[in-house]
């Protein structure tokens, strides 16, 4: 009869986690974290708020940023699966401080911010251009997505064309 190792699912156990220890130097994430909380200036941000004296505090922008950023450079657009990464994933976790806003805040975040969004794009590529990251001969950006009216029954050959013709 062979023998397995016990195990058990119900036991519990205390793992400390330091989230600052989560974000290791030379990955995407510590160089996101970095950027947003030492180089790029979210002031932009704050006519948004007007809870100065009263009403709850709000996520800071920096937070909701970072997360939103690592989410989409993942391909993950939803805020409904940006919240759950917040719940199950330790970088977002890290990156969020454990505070796991709320999917409408995400969205909210996103929706209602586009002009300032472009703006830090903006300081974004200055701050990749003053530390020699862009090579200045050309420089793209590729995400455009056009609708076409090409169909399966016109495309082919020449020869098939004119056959169709």
């Amino acid at each position: 009869m062979p023998r397995f190792k016990e195990y058990n699912q119900g036991q519990t156990v205390l793992l400390p986690v330091s989230f600052d220890r989560q974000i290791l130097p030379g990955t995407f994430e510590y160089t996101l974290n970095y950027l947003v909380d030492e180089k790029l200036d979210l002031s932009i941000f704050h006519h948004k708020y007007s809870n100065n004296e009263t009403g709850r505090p709000a996520y800071d922008p920096a937070l909701l940023l970072k997360i939103v950023v690592l989410a989409y450079s993942r391909g993950e657009t939803s805020s409904r699966k940006i919240e759950a990464l917040c719940r199950e994933n330790v970088l977002f976790m890290a990156l969020s401080a454990d505070t796991q806003p709320h999917f409408t805040t995400i969205a909210g975040f996103v929706s209602f911010s586009p002009d300032e969004i472009a703006k830090l794009f903006k300081q974004v590529l200055l701050i990749c251009d003053e530390m020699g990251l862009i090579g200045k001969e050309m420089f793209a950006i590729d995400g455009c997505k056009l609708p076409s009216n090409a169909s399966k029954e016109w495309s082919g050959t020449k020869a098939n064309l004119k056959k169709k013709e």
